[in-house]
């Protein structure tokens, strides 16, 4: 179980077998629902998890087509809520965005319209801006315009509300984060924690599955280490050289 206190919100990207730095094998994503169903954790939508000590959320970013076969059936098994961020320029594309052949991603198909649209309401469908930018680089009016058309496209082509934000590549700052408050509710990024005990509705912290594929320190963590001490010194540890990374690349 979880730490009293302590929520979590995990982060996928692919539910795939490519091996790509945003790629989660379906056999090991099986086996993170599988354990959080047998060991009680509450799983619950993205929200909630602020106001319900000991739960956890699920989030998608990107909104990869494989999810439909590979993670949507796995959630409903267990009635498991989970949010799906989508880049509404791209849905029924290809997350060939400006930017990321910097990465190591693997090109992979999204998610159409009709297929984001016949998801089940147990997913909640949130904004990951129409372009992917990193909205740092941009001018607060080129910032607005993503993020309010983003949320207006997932609105009018889904017919659900778009309450939830995730910055690409986890980037804000607090102009960022206020103007995404005019248009969101709450909004994610990709600072490597567990939520605190009062977070940022605006930055809400993270916890990447990358660090949990099945294997041990120092490569990754097995998702039933990560809500014990051990996990948390990992997800420390792992968040201090992340951050120093950051540091070195400025």
């Amino acid at each position: 179980m979880i730490k009293p206190g302590r929520s979590a919100i995990l982060t996928y990207h692919s539910i795939d077998d490519s091996g790509s730095v945003i790629s989660m094998p379906p056999a090991t994503f099986r086996r993170h629902v599988r354990f959080l169903a047998s060991a009680g954790i509450p799983v619950v939508p993205l929200a909630q998890a602020l106001t319900q000590p000991g739960s956890v959320a699920i989030t998608f970013d990107d909104g990869f087509a494989n999810l439909i076969d590979h993670a949507i059936p796995v959630l409903a098994e267990h009635n498991f809520p989970a949010t799906i961020f989508l880049v509404t320029k791209y849905c029924g594309g290809q997350n060939n965005w400006p930017g990321q052949s910097y990465t190591k991603a693997s090109i992979l198909q999204l998610m159409s319209w009709d297929q984001a649209s016949a998801l089940p309401s147990a997913i909640t469908l949130g904004a990951h801006t129409v372009n992917h930018p990193d909205l740092t680089r941009l001018t607060p009016d080129e910032c607005e315009r993503e993020l309010r058309d983003c949320r207006n496209q997932i609105e009018q082509r889904i017919g659900r509300p778009a309450r939830w934000l995730a910055y690409p590549y986890g980037s804000s700052t607090t102009q960022v984060q206020q103007i995404a408050s005019r248009h969101f509710d709450l909004a994610v990024g990709t600072n490597l924690r567990f939520l605190p005990a009062n977070p940022n509705p605006m930055d809400l912290p993270r916890i990447d599955t990358f660090y949990l594929r099945d294997s041990f320190p120092p490569n990754s963590l097995p998702i039933d280490r990560l809500f014990t001490p051990v996990g948390s010194a990992y997800i420390g540890l792992r968040n201090l050289l992340r951050q120093l990374r950051q540091l070195a690349t400025h």
